[in-house]
């Protein structure tokens, strides 16, 4: 059996963030998301055909020296016509004349899935990874029969269905290519993955499987912090309990890594290879700090990712927050995350204000940024790839 992994999308909703990182390659714990995720499928198939599209050479070039890349096969979608026409570009790679395939495992690359979930997945007869929600409105509902065989995938339903979602985890019979071909492109140009399953259900009985453990979509900016927290909750209850000097909890710290004198950490934390921490300073839980990177004295980071190569200077304070790679925050750097007021924090999206739901939420700061010393940041703005503050600079606005 084969696998296709879908990691060729724009990731507008991610931006800034996917300015120049594809949204797959996002970290979640310090590893991309669709690290995770082929990590996750890899045990049960012989290769996994991932379909690529935007900043493809980053995602190709990360895995060439993994050991996992002789399992894997990259194709590039060039139109963009829908999950349905990534699906369709695997086909030659799948129904090799060597080996007859009678299913093949479809996954999305930026959302989350747990992997003994995708276990249950593989394992099993054909099947729709699922998972309750509150609002069916928003989804793709299955509705299904007594027994747990899918009728029908109702996209974002009107009237209440069922609240079965399907999250972005299938195995199908290898005749999703022909149906696929047969529904055709929608009014959209694109061609339908769901349409194309609602053909399948005619012939095939394939079952909702009910997800047990996490998924976490990355929809927004702050859905990575939201997924991070989540993610380390579950991963941390495997590390080992640290009481010793100012480390408290679980954290889990790289290679040649250095921890000063005075720097106070109190986990979970994760904390990647080569990186100087402190001295006095304060990292709370649920931060994730990548490769290379630098947290001077007397800085506080909170509830915070913070990519590979990144530097916060000293007498910095970093909440709910997220730094690119290459990033420079000068000294006395400051990011507010908390309205006075005490209302959810407003993003803002092509021109609009949306609600993102918290109540706490720093700065979402691209690749590449640099902060001049005093800088201030007021909660939910934005800074893009490669921009800059002045000296004491006040941020009330995203920098573009």
């Amino acid at each position: 059996m084969k696998a296709i992994i879908m990691a060729a999308g724009l990731g507008t909703r991610t931006r800034p963030l996917t300015q120049s990182i594809p949204k797959a390659m996002l970290p979640i714990a310090n590893k991309p998301i669709l690290e995770h995720n082929i990590e996750s499928v890899a045990p049960f198939v012989d290769e996994i055909v991932v379909i690529v599209g935007y900043l493809k050479e980053r995602i190709i070039s990360y895995f060439e020296d993994k050991e996992i890349s002789e399992k894997l096969r990259f194709i590039y979608q060039e139109d963009k016509n829908g999950t349905g026409g990534a699906v369709l570009l695997a086909e030659e790679a799948v129904l090799t004349k060597e080996k007859e395939e009678n299913s093949v495992i479809v996954m999305n690359g930026d959302d989350l899935f747990y992997p003994k979930d995708i276990e249950r997945l593989a394992k099993g007869e054909y099947g729709i990874l699922c998972r309750r929600v509150e609002d069916p409105s928003k989804f793709g509902i299955l509705k299904c029969d007594k027994d747990g065989r899918v009728i029908e995938d109702v996209e974002k339903p009107k009237e209440f269905i069922g609240d079965l979602a399907a999250i972005g985890a299938y195995k199908l019979p290898c005749s999703i290519f022909s149906s696929l071909k047969e529904i055709g492109k929608s009014n959209r140009g694109e061609y339908e993955l769901p349409s194309a399953i609602n053909k399948l259900v005619e012939q095939y009985e394939i079952k909702a499987v009910e997800a047990n453990g996490y998924w976490l979509p990355i929809n927004y900016p702050w859905s990575l912090l939201e997924a991070n927290k989540e993610y380390i909750k579950v991963i941390s209850e495997g590390w080992e309990d640290n009481q010793f000097g100012n480390v408290k909890g679980k954290v889990k710290v790289g290679k040649n890594t250095e921890i000063l004198p005075g720097a106070y950490i109190e986990g979970p934390v994760i904390i990647g290879d080569n990186c100087k921490i402190g001295p006095n300073c304060y990292i709370r839980p649920f931060t994730s700090i990548g490769n290379n990177c630098h947290i001077g004295n007397g800085c506080e980071i909170k509830n915070s990712i913070i990519m590979n190569n990144s530097n916060v200077a000293h007498l910095s304070y970093v909440g709910d927050s997220i730094i690119g790679e290459k990033c420079n925050l000068g000294a006395g750097t400051i990011i507010a995350n908390l309205r006075h007021d005490g209302k959810n924090i407003e993003w803002e999206a092509k021109g609009e204000l949306m609600d993102t739901e918290r109540r706490k939420l720093g700065a979402i700061i691209a690749n590449n940024v640099k902060t001049g010393i005093g800088t201030m940041i007021y909660p939910g703005r934005t800074m893009t790839s490669n921009t800059s503050t002045k000296p004491g600079e006040i941020v009330k606005k995203n920098i573009k």
